[in-house]
């Protein structure tokens, strides 16, 4: 401890380690919370999951990915997101490394002004294949999803393990006219109507999601709860996010005509 009379400035001192801990802290903050602040719902999962994002394609996808082994991609349907599939992938993780992805513009994907024809979609999946290095992945998809892995395969058969299909029409393909024009399905046309939509159902979401969707076409209404409605109508809240959902099926004359085009056979395994 220097003597009594040193030259040494005891509120220089001060002042000097006051600055250190103020930098020691913005270094220890500043990198801490992305590591810290985990979204409860990906923790859920289990400890092998994360939460993370790419830039491809014109945009951003957001993707939750856990476990190891061969890749299994799993493509959200509409009103959804990647929480679709969250009670089905901690199982998948014991065995595949299984990655859930946003489709651009829902959730914590980025939206864009175009770029939402299945064909597209099925791009940003594959450049984000790319980015992660995976090889020979399996896509599964439901109803939106479906088609876009549909789009997958035919774009990417080389490249694809297999895909499986749920519950969703191919635009362009038989019966996809008759299912189109059911009353069942008013939604199709509803949704492809300019700038009318996205005012009736703004601030809406939770009730148009709840009785237009989940209760009108699940079996068993208590399989979506109120909480997993809460989070969908969370991904579609913004106004960019509720209209890139109606762009999905604004671009079915798109994919009508690239459904049209599809006339060779397909050497990869479809369920």
């Amino acid at each position: 401890m220097p003597e009594r009379g040193s030259s040494v400035n005891y509120q220089s001192m001060k002042k000097v380690f006051f600055l250190f801990l103020v930098l020691a802290c913005s270094v220890v903050l500043g990198q801490s919370p992305s590591k810290r602040q985990t979204d409860p719902l990906v923790a859920a999962l289990g400890d092998s999951f994360v939460s993370e994002t790419a830039k491809v394609n014109g945009t951003t996808l957001h993707y939750t990915r856990g476990g190891t082994g061969p890749a299994v991609i799993l493509i959200h349907g509409f009103p959804q997101d990647w929480y679709e599939f969250h009670k089905v992938m901690p199982h998948l993780a014991k065995n595949f490394s299984v990655i859930a992805v946003d489709l651009r513009g829902v959730g914590g994907s980025a939206a864009t002004a175009g770029g939402y024809d299945t064909a597209n979609l099925a791009k940003d999946i594959h450049d984000l294949v790319a980015h992660l290095k995976l090889k020979q992945v399996y896509i599964a998809g439901h109803d939106i999803g479906g088609m876009v892995t549909y789009a997958y395969v035919r774009l990417y058969p080389q490249e694809t393990r297999g895909v499986t299909i749920l519950d969703a029409p191919l635009p362009g393909i038989e019966p996809w006219n008759e299912i189109k024009s059911r009353h069942r399905d008013w939604h199709f046309a509803f949704h492809q109507t300019p700038n009318l939509p996205e005012k009736l159902i703004a601030g809406r979401q939770f009730l148009y999601f709840r009785e237009g969707f989940f209760n009108r076409f699940m079996l068993d209404r208590k399989s979506v709860s109120d909480a997993d409605v809460t989070h969908y109508a969370s991904a579609y809240a913004a106004p960019e996010q509720l209209r890139a959902g109606l762009e999905f099926y604004r671009a079915f004359p798109v994919d009508e005509k690239f459904g049209e085009a599809q006339q060779s056979a397909i050497d990869v395994p479809i369920v």
